[in-house]
């Protein structure tokens, strides 16, 4: 569809949702319009998108939806949810939320609009609350180094998998799974685990382990709920230690408070969730799950890592930690493809943790503890059949051929219970439990209430180690204490609440309140993601209503809303590749084509798939190079799988010759992969689906609108065109699992991170098609007028037909950098002088900044922006022209902090050019709470954890 900005009549959103998000108005998009030589928006996406690929008619959307109609929309489908008490267990458990961290983090836009913190100097707050987690993890867990957290618990058992058989000396391919796994995590493993040739053996641990294996994962306590001797644990790790092989101990972390951790026992890694401290249920996800590793592996640690550094004046500082290990730099040599993190929710773990501090969590466990021990004990007593003696939160009861009328029985009174099979029942207490549940549950089972034990430990298995002693874990206990110390950290933080976040390829735009208001709902955040289907029905038709839209704005036939991650919504689309092939009879067809500028996620996701990457150049002007296409092509012919292809490509222009590649590839029996993260530059105007895509993956936590949340969450849908529907993600706990086609689930959950979904479902039913196609319009017009206005100052590196660019453009720095030596850090430094996040630095070419503003900042602020980096290169001038040495510049020294200006100055510029440079910085300014960072003395200095302390006495 086409909106013109000079229409004799007001466009059809005007003063609908769409005219809020969207930052330019008609008269600013005019004067935009001016600056790039067009009269209007139609003339400008005329000459800047190439026809061949545009779409012929208007997306079939419903008409746009006002905020307060969207509202009433998701309270009807809310409604149709039926939040009960949750004691199903498996991995999902209810948890109170503090308020003041449900208000002050979960809907706290300082906090959940902030980006992935690669700018550390700017991101303290939150790399701070990340070090707290990790601290966390490892003193629960008892080992020495966690990550800032991954995707969930099954994708962080995968990636333990992964890690054993990296490091471990066993030449096996066998991995051992404790029967008492997680189902869900069973089936990730084994969906991850087959695309890379390794075996999974899943067995009774109790009946001894195979000769050879890399690594044995055991659940601790069981998905059955039992706990065993100290023994068995013990046993495990000294057998995996004879077959030099490594052990992993999927672990709880609330049971930790009470029993023996892992590392006590041998353990090299655990891994786990952290979802039952704080982090609501929300129907599966999002949830941040953990990996924590004895020393000597935390260099082989998947995921980002917090590590502690010095800036230049040797002052303590945060930052992320060996990130040469990550794959945005290893590409096809990466060991994980996992590119983001769950830190707003790693960041209410953390919180949970510092507000109730580790007597606060071990009452709590141990609330939880008596209400199952309790609940058994009663049980017994009324001739119930327990079958776990020892035990921490679940118990498990057999009545045979009663199960199912028990569940029923329970369900009746508001109680979900879990239906393990014909005989069995188990029943999970949490945080939440209360004893009328319990009540409830002995009603259920025929039984009257009883005494019962307040205890069912296995003997010896009580920790009597420390955990938590960081003063961190015990200075907030009034809620006074905990709201300055989230603000204290907030104010550290640069978010879109405080500005402009120009990120290339990141796509930061408003995260509207409308759409963020319904994630805190109890119909939405209180179901557990195996809930039965009647629970749930709102929840379906929401899934089902976005599915249909994504596809439609999409132009494929199928979408799955599963991945819980882009990168994780890359590999299913490449599994469906994979299986595709195999189920016609080619399996050697296995080799992905990936061009020399893509994401580092892309090789790494076709690694992890089984596909063997070969890369195809690029041209001078950064499109991809077709003669280099066929001869990959030709050479690999009859083994060609798929070519990934980001469009508008990566370099932030519209490549005219994407239909002739994908011609080139579906002729020789490839399909074509179409990175979904630049989607924001073809919302209703262009489908990839129709113009040769097979399969994308897209970033709703992008283009729809669902928060950074400082580095996670993410979800990463992966649409499809009909052939490869069959090999979309399958769960064998999902309410209908479709037919067996080989490919497994990639997230713990049936719906991956369910409960952000409404996000997503809002934005696109408050924008409508006409502001879906306006967005991308207004999106492509603010990149072009930032070009034509740096242009004159800094060279575009890049640019498509009739010279403009797509919603993004490179600015080239390389020959300032040769000519002066200031460099595309020292720019990005003094840009917080300034007030303002940096761009993407150095991708996709070193040297450069990658510039995105989208549709959501207004005119101002973009001038603000250009204002501010044209000032900048008045600055550089000084340095080209002898007036300022380098290492004595305000852009060398940046950022400038308050602390620095309270001392001696000896720079040759004065303070007020150091911290207020310009009329660019407004009211408000933000500070930089440390000077810069020195990088590498922390990967030098290895840090992860809050300092030791033996004891507190407060």
């Amino acid at each position: 569809m086409s909106v013109s900005s000079t229409s004799s009549g007001p466009p059809a959103f005007a003063a609908s949702f769409a005219s809020r998000h969207i930052g330019p108005g008609e008269s600013e998009q005019a004067k935009m319009l001016a600056e790039c030589g067009y009269g209007s928006l139609d003339a400008l996406l005329a000459a800047a998108v190439p026809s061949a690929i545009r779409s012929g008619g208007e997306l079939n959307l419903l008409p746009a939806a006002s905020e307060e109609e969207a509202i009433a929309e998701l309270r009807a489908l809310a409604s149709r949810n039926r939040p009960m008490a949750q004691m199903i267990g498996l991995g999902y458990h209810d948890t109170l939320t503090p308020a003041v961290i449900r208000r002050n983090v979960l809907e706290n836009p300082a906090w959940y609009t902030a980006y992935t913190p690669y700018q550390p100097e700017i991101s303290q707050g939150r790399l701070e609350a990340l070090l707290n987690f990790q601290t966390m993890v490892a003193d629960l867990t008892g080992l020495t180094t966690a990550n800032a957290s991954l995707l969930d618990e099954p994708t962080a058992v995968a990636e333990a998998v992964l890690l054993m058989r990296r490091v471990a000396k066993s030449k096996s391919s066998t991995v051992v799974l404790d029967a008492e796994c997680l189902p869900q995590t069973i089936a990730v493993v084994r969906t991850r685990a087959e695309a890379v040739g390794l075996d999974v053996d899943v067995r009774d641990l109790s009946q001894g382990l195979p000769e050879e294996f890399f690594g044995v994962v055991v659940q601790y306590p069981g998905a059955s709920g039992v706990l065993r001797e100290p023994d068995f644990y013990r046993r495990i790790g000294e057998a995996a230690t004879q077959a030099k092989a490594l052990y992993c101990m999927a672990a709880d972390l609330l049971a930790m408070t009470l029993v023996t951790p892992p590392g006590e026992f041998g353990a090299d890694l655990a891994a786990g969730s952290s979802q039952r401290f704080g982090v609501p249920l929300g129907y599966g996800g999002p949830h941040a799950g953990y990996l924590a590793v004895r020393s000597g592996l935390e260099r082989s640690l998947p995921g980002r890592l917090v590590g502690v550094s010095i800036d230049t004046a040797g002052a303590p500082a945060y930052r992320l930690a060996l990130q040469t290990r990550e794959q945005h730099i290893r590409r096809e040599k990466a060991t994980s493809n996992i590119c983001t993190a769950q830190v707003l929710l790693a960041v209410i773990a953390s919180m949970y943790a510092v507000y109730h501090g580790p007597d606060g969590l071990k009452a709590i466990a141990q609330r939880v503890h008596g209400h199952a021990a309790g609940l058994a004990g009663a049980l017994r007593e009324g001739g119930v059949d327990v079958v776990h003696p020892g035990l921490f939160d679940t118990v498990l009861a057999r009545v045979p051929g009663r199960a199912a009328d028990v569940v029923a029985a329970a369900r009746e009174q508001g109680i979900n219970l879990g239906l393990a099979d014909a005989d069995h029942v188990r029943i999970a207490c949490d945080e939440a439990t209360t004893p009328a549940a319990v009540g409830g549950v002995l009603r259920a089972f025929g039984v009257d209430s009883g005494a019962g034990s307040r205890t069912a430990l296995p003997d010896g298995l009580a920790r009597t180690s420390e955990y938590l002693t960081h003063e961190v874990f015990h200075t907030h206990r009034s809620e006074t204490s905990m709201l300055r110390y989230l603000r204290r950290l907030a104010d550290s933080d640069y978010a879109l609440d405080r500005g402009m976040i120009p990120l290339g390829s990141c796509t930061m735009k408003l995260n509207a309140t409308t759409e963020m208001e319904p994630i805190s709902w109890p119909e939405f955040a209180g179901l557990h993601p195996f809930a039965p289907a009647e629970d749930a029905v709102g929840y379906r038709e929401l899934v089902e209503q976005l599915s249909r839209w994504l596809a439609e704005v999409t132009g494929y036939d199928s979408v799955s809303l599963q991945p819980n991650a882009g990168s994780q919504g890359e590999l299913a689309g490449l599994l469906a590749i994979r299986a595709y092939h195999r189920a016609n009879g080619r399996p050697e067809r296995d080799v992905c084509l990936i061009p020399s500028s893509a994401h580092g996620t892309n090789a790494a996701s076709a690694v992890l798939a089984g596909m063997r990457v070969v890369v195809v150049a690029c041209t001078g002007e950064g499109n991809i190079d077709l003669a280099d296409l066929r001869s990959k092509v030709d050479t690999h012919r009859d083994t060609l799988a798929a070519i990934m292809v980001t469009y508008p490509s990566t370099h932030g222009v519209y490549e005219t010759e994407f239909p002739e590649l994908a011609t080139i590839v579906h002729d020789a029996g490839g399909q074509v992969y179409v990175d979904g993260a630049n989607l924001n530059a073809l919302l209703g105007l262009a489908k990839p689906g129709e113009f040769g895509g097979d399969v994308s993956h897209l970033n709703l936590h992008k283009t729809f609108c669902i928060p950074h949340g400082g580095g996670g969450p993410g979800v990463g849908p992966v649409a499809v065109r009909a052939h490869l529907a069959p090999y979309l993600p399958n769960h064998p706990l999902a309410p209908e699992a479709g037919p067996d086609t080989g490919v497994g689930p990639i997230s713990g959950a049936p719906y991956g991170s369910a409960s952000i979904l409404p996000i997503s479902w809002a934005y696109v039913r408050m924008m409508g098609a006409p502001g879906l196609t306006r967005a991308t319009q207004v999106a492509v017009l603010a990149a072009n007028y930032v070009a034509s206005r740096l242009g004159p100052h800094y060279p575009v590196l890049y640019t498509g037909q009739n010279g403009l660019v797509a919603h993004e453009c490179i600015l080239d720095l390389r020959g300032l950098t040769k000519q002066t030596g200031v460099t595309v850090e020292d720019v990005a430094k003094r840009l917080i002088d300034y007030g303002f996040h940096a761009p993407t630095m150095s991708f996709p070419v070193a040297g450069t900044l990658m510039v995105e503003p989208t549709e959501s900042e207004d005119l101002a602020e973009i001038d603000r922006f250009c204002d501010a980096m044209i000032a900048i290169r008045r600055e550089i001038d000084e340095v080209a022209a002898g007036r300022w040495e380098l290492e004595r510049s305000p852009l060398r020294n940046a950022p400038h902090t308050a602390e620095q200006l309270a001392g001696e100055w000896d720079l040759p510029y004065d303070r007020a050019l150091a911290v207020y440079p310009s009329k660019t910085v407004v009211k408000g300014k933000y500070w930089s709470p440390v000077r810069r960072i020195e990088g590498a003395y922390g990967d030098r200095n290895l840090v992860c954890s809050c300092p030791p302390v033996a004891s507190y006495e407060g």
